[in-house]
């Protein structure tokens, strides 16, 4: 049994990690402002992770084993939970994503389409961080979120006080109405509707994973293995647009409609002109074992489907 921490954990796959935590015998504390309850026999602390005072006044008289951080999108948020658990934490694990290899939000070394992209083309080590951009305003850290995340990471894999390791997610998928990106009810509704579907002419592949895998591999970062670093998780297999749209018209009997957008143009969600798709290699290699993409994905459409007027 360890003692866990979990920053966030009211929704989605956050709230089905403190499940599995929770079943697995660990002793788990929830950290939010008090917008959802966790589960009974579950610690709640009610408090904003961005009052550092609050923060650090809450978790002064505890120590965890590991903390996982849902919730982390600045590097403000960063330093202000690096100086609250210093010392109070043996580990600390960061949610990152994907979109932290996107060559339309930063200058990152060129990785040729077709090769899985691996943790080392971002170091957080050797990131720069900017803590006096405005990150407090919901506009601006909604339109820098991959550089938001790219200094997180930064600021906690240099802070010390504890190991330090992000868990970089592919595109999140499953869970029905939990999905709360709308992006796969986006595709399930137009094929069904019949309405067009904005691509680019050559789509590129990206990857994906189940919200249960993604809990399943946060619960193994923070309980059950040593690793360091940023570390990849997605599904075997990437898909392009057609693609993912291919398997949702199977299962409805439809045939997608598709409107072909001009080069630098916005298409739709998973529609991409550029190549960020990850590698998993690093997280196979120490251990952990995914499935493949197209293994679970009818069943998370047909969840989907259930909700679609």
């Amino acid at each position: 049994m360890q003692k866990i921490c979990v920053i966030g954990g009211s929704r989605y796959f956050g709230k089905l990690l403190v499940h599995r935590l929770q079943a697995a015998g660990h002793r788990v504390t929830v950290i939010n402002r008090g917008s959802a309850r966790p589960p009974a026999g579950v610690e709640h602390l009610v408090v904003d992770r961005d009052d550092e005072d609050a923060l650090a006044a809450t978790v002064r008289t505890r120590t965890f084993d590991a903390v996982v951080d849902q919730v982390c999108y600045t590097p403000v948020q960063a330093a202000i939970a690096a100086r609250a658990f210093a010392g109070r934490t043996r580990r600390y694990v960061m949610t990152s994503t994907i979109e932290v290899y996107d060559p339309a939000t930063a200058a990152l070394p060129a990785v040729p389409a077709g090769t899985p992209v691996p943790e080392v083309t971002v170091d957080p080590a050797a990131w720069l961080v900017s803590a006096d951009l405005p990150w407090q305003d919901a506009a601006y850290l909604e339109a820098h979120y991959a550089e938001g995340k790219r200094q997180a990471e930064a600021v906690l894999s240099r802070a010390g006080g504890f190991a330090f390791a992000s868990v970089r997610c592919a595109h999140v998928l499953g869970g029905g109405a939990q999905e709360f990106t709308g992006r796969l009810a986006h595709y399930v509704e137009r094929v069904v509707r019949g309405e067009e579907i904005a691509v680019h002419a050559e789509a590129l592949p990206t990857v994906f994973i189940h919200h249960e895998e993604l809990a399943d591999l946060l619960l193994w970062a923070a309980t059950a293995t040593d690793f360091t670093g940023p570390l990849n998780a997605c599904s075997d297999g990437p898909l392009d647009v057609r693609a993912l749209t291919g398997i949702i018209a199977a299962q409805v009997g439809r045939q997608p409609a598709y409107r072909t957008v001009p080069v630098g143009q916005d298409a739709s969600p998973f529609s991409f002109d550029r190549h960020y798709a990850m590698s998993n290699a690093r997280a196979k290699s120490l251990g952990f074992t995914f499935s493949r993409t197209t293994d679970w994905l009818p069943a998370a459409i047909t969840e989907t489907l259930r909700g679609t007027p």
